[in-house]
Formats: structure tokens, sequence, C-alpha cells
């Protein structure tokens, strides 16, 4: 009698392309999921501050920035103040420090545990991610053509953060790290591609050679229409993508891709283009397209804020049974 896998390896099985019985899946609730998670512990230096304001709500986060969201509205906000607004600033400025290993004894006691499912360490942020906020957005694009120079020793410091996360991961024996690096828009990158092979693409390489040193796998969220840099990513060391619009693609060119690289997707029904719009029959037909178009490569998931996208729990269920029938799972 065969052995069934175990989720680890079917998850592993699509990441790599060596023939998965289904696609992975990563729902939350009372739901099916082959992955665990873990992450870093709160700072002994850092003590958050949130209040709210009539419709506002106001919180900082262990970088310095001063954030803003709508009360009731998206989960994240967007940055008010900057920890950054001067260069001059950057002599004194201290990033967070996350070598200490009591910040990490939750996610290796978790991961010590018994387990047949995939273990995620989500290392939060990114070079680009974490840069542009500790300057803002409209700034730190300024900054780009401006300040090379404060810019490279900004993600110098950025770089070393996130070394001290992947070693943290690879020494809790985590299967893959979850790194958040959002880059595109509709059409197009935010940058040109000379710019993020200029800026980012050696320290890539440098952070995702060390993951994978550790034997663990690179999963990298990116919203946004990234397919002007996706073989510079493939070539620094992405495993898997995970896209949360993968109807801005053209998938099937997007799954010849992953399959040429033996790469992965990860990636609920689009959230832009089909969940949000309520129509139950586009939605199972999507969900049966994408599982169709990328299975042996795919790991299907949910969107974690249903109200920050106008979705409602039960089209989201759709979504759900409808991947479940295409891939056959049970």
């Amino acid at each position: 009698m065969t052995r069934e896998m175990t989720p680890r390896e079917i998850l592993l099985a699509n990441i790599e392309n060596t023939g998965a019985p289904r696609c992975g899946l990563t729902f939350s609730g009372k739901r099916i999921d082959d992955m665990i998670g873990g992450g870093a512990g709160p700072s002994k230096t850092y003590t958050p501050r949130r209040w709210q304001e009539g419709a506002k709500e106001y919180y900082d986060d262990e970088w310095g920035n001063l954030w803003v969201r709508m009360v009731g509205g998206s989960v994240k906000g967007e940055i008010l103040e900057p920890v950054l607004k001067d260069w001059k600033q950057l002599d004194d400025f201290t990033p967070p420090d996350f070598s200490d290993p009591d910040r990490w004894a939750n996610m290796r006691k978790y991961f010590a545990q018994p387990s047949d499912r995939f273990k995620l360490a989500h290392i939060g942020g990114w070079i680009f991610d974490n840069a542009r906020y500790l300057r803002k957005m409209e700034v730190y694009f300024t900054d780009m053509v401006e300040y090379p120079e404060e810019l490279h020793r900004l993600h110098a410091m950025v770089v070393g953060v996130f070394e001290a996360k992947i070693h943290a991961a690879g020494q809790a024996k985590a299967d893959g790290i979850m790194i958040g690096e959002d880059m595109g828009t509709q059409n197009g990158l935010l940058f040109s591609p000379a710019m993020w092979r200029e800026y980012f693409k050696d320290l890539y390489t440098r952070l995702f050679g060390l993951a994978h040193e550790y034997g663990m796998k690179v999963l990298m969220h990116s919203c946004g229409y990234n397919w002007e840099i996706l073989n510079d990513l493939l070539d620094a060391g992405v495993d898997v993508f995970q896209f949360d619009q993968p109807a801005r693609y053209d998938m099937p060119a997007l799954a010849a891709k992953l399959r040429s690289r033996k790469a992965a997707l990860w990636a609920p029904v689009d959230i832009q283009k089909v969940l949000p719009t309520g129509d139950r029959a586009l939605i199972e037909s999507e969900a049966r397209r994408m599982v169709e178009t990328f299975r042996g490569c795919l790991i299907c998931k949910n969107y974690p804020d249903l109200p920050g996208i106008g979705v409602r729990e039960e089209w989201d269920q759709w979504a759900y049974e409808a991947i479940l029938r295409a891939t056959g799972a049970r």
C-alpha cells in the first residue's frame, strides 16, 4: 500500500514540482491548512503605542514610524510620520534588534513539537518594504535618484535586521521564510527594472542564499504586476510567489514560467477582480481555472483581511469549496 503524503510533503512537492497529489492548502478557520507558522516575540526595549481619535486609529511600529488607519477599515493603514524625516538622522538611527534568542523562543518551541505540516517563519517585510516606510513612499522614490549613497547605507541596516531573522528561522528548523515586498502597480513596477537591479538584486540574492543554506524555502508576497523582474527574483532565489491578484497576470504564461524554474504560486482566488464581485458562478469558475492552470505548482489560500477588500465570509467559502472540488482534496 502506498503511503499518503503528509501536508508538509504535499507543499514541498508543489514548490519543487515533483508530482503533488493535490495543490497545497492553507486556509484559516476549521479548514484544511498544510502549514503552521511562527514569528518573533516582543522586544524587551520597545512598548507599542496605539490610540483612537474619532474615526482614526494611530499606532507606532518597532522601527519608530507612526501609522494611521480608519477604524473598521484596512488593518494596516498608512504611514503618517516616518522615523527618518531627514537624512541627517541616519547617523543616529538604530534599527530594531532581532538577534536576541529570547524573541524567538516560542517559535523554536512550537516548531520543535511533532508536526507533519510545513513550518513557516514569518519574518515580516523586506528591504524595500521597510526602507520606504522609514522615509515615506513619495520621499523614498526621490531618494532613489537624489540620495543613492544614503539609501545604500539604509538598505544595509535593513539587511542586517533580516540576516538576524533568517538565522533565527534556520536555527528554529523552519521549512521556509515568508517575506513581503509590494513592488508593483496594476501595470508594472513602481520603479524601473534597472533600478531594482541596482538597489536590490545583490541584497536579495545574498539573503535568499542564506535562507537556502539552512535548507529553507523562500516564500515572497508581492502585490501588483511584477512580470518584468520575475526572472530576476527567481535568479535571486524565490521559491514561491504569494500573489493576491493572480488574475492580473497571464496565468498560463505565469504557470509555464514557474514550471520551467521549479517554483510555485501561493494565492487566493483573485482579491481584486473576482472575490469582491460576490458573483458565485464567477468565483467558483475562477477557482477551478486557477487550480487547473497551476496544478502541480500551486498552494491555495484565503485572504486574511476580508473586510479590507469588501468580501463576505460566504464568498470566501464558495472559493474554498470550489478549490477542494477542483483539486480533489477531502
